[in-house]
């Protein structure tokens, strides 16, 4: 699958042909082409050996010391010193933290470290004639530094902090006389630092600067009003890096073998609808963010049509010589992408009526067709966390893992040419127009404790771990494996309902009718003429045969679905059933044995929408009031006696353990008694007789640790599973009583008067009452969450858990957001097993909604597959007792968006993943090729009598022959013979 797969990329390239005018436009249709689900999927594989892996700072954000030793005001200390903001005066105090920040960076394992000059530390007021000893001795320490470490320096001339007297005295960058100063100030950290570094960065992202400094006013130096000038600073930030582009490869590049570059930021931008119009809306989009810059400086010296366009007299024009002078004036791509610009610093005027995204592979696609396929060096990417966060930065880190990600995709799929990442930041730090209210660093900053301390957080832990295995290797437990179930393994489909026409379809009719009386070619009823009826039959429900045969299509054993109370028994009271309903029950069980399918049937099953109980029970508090439970029993004694001859295998609830805001623990425990009081009356008046099997199906979706790298949120993982599955298998297949977790918890929140949660305590007989009855573990598992105690977001924070439910950002998700997860539920097998033993398992119900539009399934004939290979893991590595698994759901009429049969129109149709099952199915798992087939055949029946059948076969079937023969020539003489002939005349 995956040679099949890198094919059909490798001949998606050949329709982007690097360089031609607008080439990127082609981007968004090409990644609509490729495979689904497997290109979403997550890559495990590794970097090329020499790929560059990097941290980063900016001097403003970082270093503090504002006045210190010399330096001068830059634009940043001015800005921010008037009104009521924050300021980088202290920062993290990296100037005088040297030493600390060379050991974090070493602790890393980073090849490169790439830091900005100040300006005004060096020439504090902007011109040569300043020069300031101490601020350059600063960086010659920490160019040596790093290189006694083994880090390579990338350093940037100018990240945003000019300084402030060339702002007041020319008006900063819209004034073209910037161009000769900032030369001026490049030649000198060329001469003085460059025969220790090899990559420079000229100016990070100009589009802030340009754009924000002078455009809308949100950043230093803060002017706004002239709609002209973002695009004259613009343009001398453009002149100004190719001047220093050709100084350095005229005067410094032979010597010292380095390369320049401009760090360009961009976002990235996808059409609302997929139409021509919009395409070019994207398109525009991202010309007027990194066009702007990247075309002059790449292609041909000249601004995109777009921005000249839509622009007119606003945007300045280039000159011939100017347009040679500025045109492929860089070494390499250095792309900065992430939360500086993505949903921060992109006005909905630039986005041209599309939405933005937030795809770094599209936009590392996107510069390799519209900029002749250059190199790329990803100068700054990551994301942030809230300002009161500290060390477990999951969201960060998350989003990290999913760049670097979307960065190896790019490399082995799309022959992108990436050479190298920097994760941004190193340390927390001053974040520009949002201060301190959020965090971004891979250290954590005390910003109030005297000496600054830094701390590691999850995503360091994470980018360390990362750097040392140079990407994602596949690690055995990710491989797929090839094997095959025990020969008596169960497979089934489940469905929330069935199908229910109580009327039958055919002889209920006692009228008699008559064809073409009146000549009209249609039947006509003979009035006062009625014949009785027969007795109906299970075969005359049109709806129990046609869905009997599309269950039996499937070739699977087992079929589970639910009994719907409420309908069968309006009033709860079982004296008052619906007779016509359970005739329907019986017909349809009795059917799907006819079809050797085996029912499996559920008693009691809540909805979002329904309570599962008959209305007068709901307004009788439903199951917090006894009387529920009673009425339980006697409905669940009911289906035993009148449906228990067909039905082998009982659910008595499905799902209980699925808390919401309204359900108490109180419902919980009464809950934890119908389902005992149901077992015991099976146990005890039907299990002779009927020799079947119930038991509970308990919700089990698996919680992980946030954290790979730390202990710290085992606890609260373990906490959430407890009161998930534990609340409910505890007390039926563990003790008796609730986890101890539970009660202590649950304590501990209630002494501190914070909440009013009571957990109801067994008496000795409740104990002994719901203590072991099981006949096996059902359980139903559809996903995967992470979870962590800090609180980053509301809306994902439970509060009475106090834990945080955050996604991978690399899972695999479903249309409704349901996250991709296959190996969750190999660990929720070992769970169940190392707390319950060698207790038999069935996974009742497991998988996935997708586009009930497409009859191509793919993500849930891709979930199919990974999630069985995953239970056939567990059931042969493991040792799990693993008995039956049912794909959830049969059709997307009951379970809309699940089925494995589609529904559109009133009709069925066979989804790919229907198909996919069944060859599961038929091949019991995922046998080898080199293998011998399973032989799944029954123990032949010992008959000594039998041999001489068999030795004597061809004998025996000789005489039977002759015998027959015999008696058909009698017959025909004796009948012949008493015929009386025919006379003729003569």
């Amino acid at each position: 699958m995956r040679l099949r797969y890198l094919y059909f990329v490798l001949c998606c390239q050949v329709l982007c042909v690097s360089g031609d005018p607008d080439a990127g436009s082609r981007t968004w249709a090409r990644f609509l082409k490729l495979p689904y689900p497997e290109d979403e999927a997550f890559l495990y594989d590794t970097f090329p050996d020499d790929f560059m892996w990097s941290v980063g700072t900016a001097a403003y954000q970082t270093e503090g010391a504002f006045q210190k030793d010399g330096k001068g005001l830059s634009i940043w200390d001015t800005f921010t010193s008037a009104g009521n903001r924050g300021t980088g005066e202290v920062a993290s105090d990296s100037y005088h933290s040297v030493h600390r920040d060379i050991h974090l960076i070493q602790k890393l394992k980073v090849t490169h470290y790439r830091f900005s000059i100040s300006w005004p530390r060096i020439f504090p007021n902007g011109t040569i004639g300043s020069y300031n000893e101490a601020g350059a001795s600063y960086y010659i320490n920490l160019i040596h530094r790093l290189k006694r470490i083994g880090v390579e320096p990338v350093v940037t001339l100018y990240h945003w902090d000019l300084p402030d007297t060339l702002q007041r005295l020319y008006g900063g960058w819209s004034n073209p006389i910037l161009v000769d100063l900032f030369k001026e100030y490049a030649e000198f950290c060329f001469r003085t630092f460059g025969d220790n570094v090899k990559f420079w960065i000229t100016i990070d992202n100009p589009f802030v600067v340009a754009w924000h400094g002078y455009g809308t006013g949100m950043v230093a130096p803060g002017i706004k009003g002239d709609p002209g000038l973002p695009f004259r600073a613009g343009h001398t930030l453009i002149k100004a890096h190719a001047a220093v582009w050709h100084l350095y490869d005229n005067k410094f590049r032979q010597k010292q073998g380095g390369k320049v570059s401009i760090a360009l930021g961009s976002h990235w931008i996808s059409p609302r609808k997929k139409s021509k119009e919009n395409i070019k809306a994207c398109q525009c989009s991202l010309d007027f963010v990194l066009g702007w810059f990247a075309k002059p400086l790449f292609i041909d010296g000249d601004y995109p049509a777009c921005m000249k366009k839509n622009l007119s007299s606003n945007l300045p024009s280039f000159t011939e010589a100017e347009k040679r002078e500025i045109r492929n004036t860089t070494d390499f791509f250095a792309l900065s992408f992430g939360s500086v610009l993505s949903f921060q610093l992109i006005n909905d005027s630039l986005k041209f009526g599309q939405t933005e995204s937030l795809s770094l592979r599209m936009v590392l696609y996107w510069i390799n067709a519209e900029y002749n396929s250059p190199k790329i060096f990803i100068v700054e990417n990551g994301w942030f966390v809230n300002g009161n966060t500290k060390t477990e930065d999951a969201k960060n880190m998350y989003y990290m893992k999913r760049f670097i990600m979307e960065t190896l995709k790019s490399i082995k799929y799309d022959n992108v040419s990436v050479i190298g990442y920097t994760a941004w930041s190193l340390v927390d730090g001053f974040e520009w127009y949002r201060e301190y209210n959020i965090r971004r660093g891979l250290y954590y900053v005390d910003f109030l404790s005297p000496d600054l301390r830094r701390e590691p957080k999850s995503s360091a832990f994470f980018y360390q771990k990362l750097i040392e295995k140079n990407g994602f290797p596949l690690l055995p437990e990710n491989e797929p494996i090839t094997g095959v179930f025990p020969c008596n393994f169960t497979w089934g489909t489940a469905a929330n309902s069935i199908q229910v026409e109580t009327i039958p379809s055919q002889f209920n009719d006692p009228n008699v009718y008559v064809w073409d009386k009146s000549g009209n070619k249609k039947p006509e009823k003979v009035e006062g003429v009625v014949v009785p009826l027969r007795k109906t039959r299970c075969g005359d429900y049109a709806s129990i045969r046609y869905q009997v045969s599309r269950l039996h299509r499937m070739h699977i054993t087992h079929f589970q679905f639910s009994l719907n109370w409420p309908s069968l028994v309006p009033t709860g009271n079982v004296s008052q059933v619906k007779t016509t309903l359970l005739l329907y029950y019986k017909c349809f069980v009795s059917e799907l044995q006819r079809a050797n399918v085996t029912p499996v049937v559920t008693l009691w099953h809540r909805t979002a929408q329904h309570s599962g109980l008959p209305a007068p029970l709901v307004k009788n508090k439903g199951w917090q009031n006894t009387d529920t439970v009673q009425a339980f029993v006697a409905y669940a004694r009911l289906c035993f006696r009148e449906l228990g001859d067909h039905v082998k295998y009982w659910i008595t609830l499905n799902e209980p353990n699925i808390r919401d805001e309204q359900k108490t623990f109180l419902e919980g425990h009464n809950l934890l008694k119908a389902h005992a009081l149901a077992w015991h009356v099976y146990d005890e008046d039907f299990r002779r007789a009927q020799k079947g099997q119930v038991s509970i199906t308990l919700h089990a979706d698996w919680v992980e640790p946030a954290y790979p790298f730390s202990r710290n949120d085992v606890e609260p993982a373990n906490r959430v599973l407890e009161f998930r599955i534990g609340w409910f298998a505890e007390p039926i297949f563990g003790n008796g009583d609730y986890p101890q977790l539970m009660r202590e918890w649950l304590q501990q929140r209630n002494n501190l008067d914070l909440y009013d949660y009571h957990l109801p305590h067994f008496t000795e007989e409740e104990r002994n009452l719901v203590q072991g009855t099981y006949d096996f573990f059902a359980l139903s598992h559809y996903t995967t969450s992470l979870v962590f105690e800090e609180v980053e977001e509301k809306t994902q924070y439970n509060t009475y858990l106090e834990v945080h439910f955050i996604p991978d950002t690399t899972w695999l998700k479903s249309p409704k957001r349901g996250a991709v997860v296959p190996w969750g539920l190999r660990k929720v097998l070992n769970w169940v097993k190392s707390r319950y033993g060698d207790v038999p398992i069935y996974i009742m119900s497991n998988g996935v909604d997708d586009d009930q539009t497409e009859t191509d399934d793919k993500l849930r004939l891709y979930y199919m597959e990974n999630y069985i290979n995953e239970a056939l893991k567990a059931s042969v590595l493991d040792g799990v007792n693993l008995q039956g698994y049912f794909a959830y759901a049969f059709d997307d009429q009951s379970d809309p968006g699940f089925g494995l049969y589609g529904y559109i129109h009133d009709e069925f149709y066979i989804k790919l993943s229907l198909g996919h099952y069944r060859k599961i199915i038929d091949k019991n798992g995922f046998p080898s090729t080199t293998a011998p087939k399973q032989d799944c055949t029954l123990e032949p029946y010992s008959c000594p009598g039998c041999s001489l059948f068999f030795t004597k076969k061809s004998m025996i079937t000789f005489l039977s022959f002759i015998g027959i023969c015999f008696v058909i020539t009698v017959g025909l003489v004796m009948y012949y013979s008493k015929k009386p002939g025919k006379r003729y005349p003569y």
